[in-house]
């Protein structure tokens, strides 16, 4: 594996200067002096503009990968004017932080379920050598094995809990945007590729399904609200009959009592409002 190592370089400020004086020195000689003296500044002067090929710029946040007839010499990130080896072939690569956005993706969850998902991805360059030399296209890479990854952790977990399971795609975001950061992390490290943040952007039932999981969904929050009715229901039952009780307001055989915790959970637990009934007889 090649990993990245400074290069030698100079300042391109400084070379610029002594590029000139040299260049203006030789042309001067070419002016006054003899036949020998100018053909040596006109060698001067070809070797110059030669050497001067060895300036290159490095903007903030780049690296420029260089390399002497397919040799890696070294990565310059010193941003400015700089100059190295004329012979130098030089490769530009973004250090930037950069964000990638996968395609929505139909895949099937733990339990079988279709579902569309898609993921944003923040990642940059750590390593200008890994990222040039150890794959063909890290741009590329970084999309397809992002892609993979999110397919692979997809059908790691449900989309929903309906067995008890500690982690799921729609429940856990926090946790699933972890699991999916050092997924992600691991395919891409041998690119000199870190990844900083990753999230899932998109999250359905697939569309054939979806109207399916709807209802599921819809009667698991129903059956939930129920037991929290009846819960509350009960309990004003045996608290209106502890007063009842308490107050001695009236004395309640067991059918009675009977008859009366029925009454008081229609009215409760019912979906509509109970009509009044006024009893206009006796209590027995």
């Amino acid at each position: 594996m090649i990993n990245e190592k400074p290069a030698r370089t100079t300042s391109g400020y400084s070379a610029l200067i002594v590029l000139f004086l040299i260049i203006a020195t030789s042309a001067f000689l070419l002016v006054t002096a003899g036949a020998m003296i100018k053909l040596v500044s006109i060698l001067t002067i070809i070797a110059s503009g030669l050497m001067a090929l060895g300036l290159f710029m490095v903007a903030p946040n780049e690296a420029r990968v260089l390399q002497l007839f397919g040799t890696y010499v070294g990565t310059e990130k010193t941003p400015g004017l700089r100059w190295a080896n004329p012979f130098y072939s030089k490769k530009s690569v973004s250090l930037r932080v950069r964000n990638f956005e996968s395609d929505q993706l139909k895949v099937n969850d733990l339990h079988g379920n279709p579902i569309d998902i898609a993921a944003v991805v923040v990642w940059k360059v750590v390593d200008s050598a890994e990222a040039v030399f150890e794959v063909d296209n890290y741009e590329e890479f970084v999309a397809i094995q992002s892609e993979s990854a999110l397919r692979n952790m997809a059908t790691s977990y449900p989309y929903d809990a309906h067995e008890g399971e500690k982690v799921t795609l729609r429940a856990d975001p926090n946790d699933v945007a972890d699991i999916l950061k050092h997924e992600i992390q691991e395919r891409l490290g041998k690119a000199g590729v870190l990844v900083i943040e990753s999230r899932i952007s998109h999250l359905a039932y697939a569309q054939e399904i979806a109207s399916a999981m709807l209802q599921r969904q819809q009667a698991s929050a129903i059956i939930a609200a129920r037991q929290k009715i009846v819960e509350g229901a009960v309990g004003m039952v045996e608290m209106a009959l502890d007063k009842l009780s308490e107050k001695q307001v009236v004395e309640l055989d067991e059918e009675r009592k009977a008859a009366m915790v029925s009454n008081l959970l229609v009215v409760l637990c019912g979906d509509k409002n109970a009509q009044p009934v006024v009893n206009s007889g006796t209590l027995y």
